[in-house]
């Protein structure tokens, strides 16, 4: 009787077998890891260009969106990625001088702003997207051959490099690191530490539109509403992970796309509820920076608006 009344319990997950080791482990998942951490390192690298000049820069996500939008946007009306391409850094810089001026000219707090430009650029594509294409959720489909799927990733890396290059061996990126870390020293050696947090946040401005360009014109084929799902913060995880150096940053971006990318390929290979893979870089990200923030050290000036002495 006991035996009959039994009811079978079925496994909640099934072992990781050789097979389905395979099945996640493929050539897949690397090129899935290139093309998902390459919008990352972009606004990643954008950001270095803001905190390394003493402006914290959380907008990133919403500089990202911008750029997504309006690449996606002004690709379905011109025809030409590259057009979109262009249009989604201006509308990136344009962006990044709102927190530029906020911040560098009236001393506002720089992570309030830049929470204020991410709130702004969650409802202002849905309106524009229902105005000029009669739906808030997304834009209209992009013909394939209006794409750009491997050239940001090319480019990415190539500003890695020269992101590095431009940091330690040029007056430029001398000056840069001088007023992220004592602006009052650099001003009294004749540097111009206005203008030069200004260069910096605009930079950011148009390298994490290219990134969120990138969604919207070469990951996908259209816009949809906040499609960047966090890797604005996500980045700026890997930007602090990274220590505020390029090619430290990379490869925290590279550690997060690969758990994107495993989180893909996850999915129907092993007998886990979606929800729970889905949530694997964002767990990531907290325990990067759990466990790491104290461990980096920003740029002494970071957050701290700069008063010229008269």
């Amino acid at each position: 009787m006991g035996v009959r009344g039994r009811v079978p319990v079925k496994s909640f997950s099934r072992p990781l077998t050789t097979k389905s080791m395979k099945d996640i482990f493929t050539l897949t998942l690397i090129l899935s890891t290139i093309h998902l951490a390459t919008p990352l390192v972009l606004a990643a690298l954008g950001g270095l260009y803001s905190e390394r000049s003493g402006v914290i820069n959380i907008a990133l996500e919403g500089l990202m969106l911008a750029g997504a939008f309006t690449a996606a946007a002004v690709t379905h009306y011109v025809g030409n990625p590259w057009v979109g391409l262009l249009a989604a850094i201006v509308a990136g810089i344009l962006l990044a001088s709102i927190h530029a001026v906020a911040c560098i000219s009236f001393k506002a707090d720089q992570v309030v702003t830049g929470t204020a430009i991410n709130i702004l650029m969650i409802g202002v594509p849905a309106v524009l997207s229902g105005a000029f294409f009669l739906s808030s959720g997304s834009t209209p489909q992009i013909p394939k051959e209006n794409l750009i799927p491997w050239t940001p990733v090319i480019l990415a890396l190539l500003l890695v490099v020269a992101t590095y290059y431009i940091l330690y061996y040029t007056p430029f990126g001398l000056r840069l690191r001088a007023v992220g870390e004592n602006p009052e020293a650099a001003d009294a050696a004749g540097i111009n530490v206005k203008r030069i947090r200004y260069t910096g946040v605009l930079i950011s401005g148009a390298l994490a539109a290219i990134g969120g360009a990138y969604l919207s014109i070469g990951q996908s084929s259209l816009f949809t509403r906040n499609m960047t799902s966090g890797r604005g913060f996500i980045a700026l995880a890997a930007l602090i992970f990274g220590k505020w150096r390029p090619v430290q940053t990379m490869l925290a971006c590279l550690l997060f796309g690969f758990a994107d990318a495993l989180s893909t390929q996850m999915q129907g290979v092993i007998d886990i509820p979606v929800q729970f893979i889905q949530m694997i870089p964002y767990v990531l990200t907290m325990v990067v920076l759990a466990g790491f923030i104290g461990l980096s050290r920003a740029p002494r000036a970071l957050g701290i608006p700069y008063q010229k002495e008269r």
